[in-house]
């Protein structure tokens, strides 16, 4: 028998007659009218060539070759129902699986410490795993499934293939350490041309373009770039010990201050603000389990 000329709607019509033992209840099981199912009998009937269900009494009795049919198709029709119709709905309180995020450092120092937090509670089993990748294989990671989620600023992510939901926007502020000799008080120590003029420390991450620089390069503007780094926490320690100044994401900035002496002011040159998002593509949109982990990340972080 070739199954792929087997209209599979008729083990379900099968499996009906085998627990009523009438046409009538049998098609109000399913949804079908007393001739509809009596077609549908007949059509059995044809395919396995075997009567199937006689007329006995009040009632329509399986023959030996239904009664031997009858636990295999029911398995079938069982296994259908559950495990592809209606896959399992996701149970963060047990569920063991790993999801895989692409952030940035920042990104890693941001993001992981309060979630880790709140899975701990929420999702006690679930793992965690947090990658870098550069704009183009951010995009190839999670149209393959390496990745779940991508969190933090990532333009390139703009095309149909790709959902996103914001969670906040960021500004750039400047970073010296306490006690810069060239930065005086107040709120805006710094003019743009003295802000120009100092000595700067670019963090530039592999694969990642710089938006503030970017930002000044449109404007015809110019800074003395005395150091450029591929990592955000390599900062603390080389503002600390230095009178260079960089220019960061706020949040950055807030977290470099928990570990040197820094001091954190608005920068004179007014770029715009970086949103971060959530993305993620568009075979994980109705992924129960990374809806789950969606809508704990926007509960966390979005503003």
């Amino acid at each position: 028998m070739d199954i792929s000329k087997v209209d599979l709607n008729l083990l379900v019509s099968f499996d009906a007659m085998a627990e009523h033992r009438s046409v009538t209840r049998a098609g109000e099981a399913i949804g079908l009218s007393q001739p509809a199912m009596s077609a549908a009998l007949n059509r059995l009937r044809a395919l396995f060539g075997d009567a199937l269900f006689v007329k006995t009494g009040s009632h329509m009795e399986p023959t030996l070759r239904a009664q031997a049919l009858a636990p295999h198709v029911r398995r079938v029709v069982e296994t259908v129902k559950t495990e592809i119709l209606n896959s399992a709905e996701f149970d963060p309180a047990t569920s063991e699986r790993i999801f895989t995020l692409i952030t940035p450092d920042i990104g890693e120092i941001h993001f992981v410490p309060p979630l880790l937090a709140y899975l701990a509670q929420a999702a006690p089993h679930l793992r965690l795993r947090v990658v870098s990748r550069p704009r183009l294989a951010a995009s190839e990671a999670l149209a393959s499934g390496a990745a779940d989620l991508a969190l933090g600023y990532f333009p390139d992510l703009d095309s149909a293939e790709f959902f996103r939901q914001k969670l906040f926007d960021n500004h750039h502020v400047c970073v010296v350490r306490r006690g810069h000799p060239g930065v005086g008080d107040g709120e805006a120590p710094l003019s743009v041309d003295a802000y120009l003029a100092m000595r700067h420390v670019l963090v530039k991450p592999d694969g990642r373009a710089h938006v503030f620089e970017q930002y000044l390069q449109q404007q015809g503007l110019r800074r003395d770039v005395a150091l450029e780094i591929s990592h955000f926490m390599s900062l603390p320690p080389i503002i600390e010990a230095s009178d260079l100044i960089a220019t960061v994401p706020r949040d950055l900035a807030d977290i470099c201050s928990r570990y040197a002496e820094l001091r954190i002011f608005e920068t004179p040159v007014k770029a715009p603000v970086i949103p971060v998002h959530q993305f993620w593509h568009r075979r994980a949109h109705k992924d129960s389990a990374t809806m789950w982990l969606r809508s704990s990340i926007q509960k966390l972080f979005a503003v």
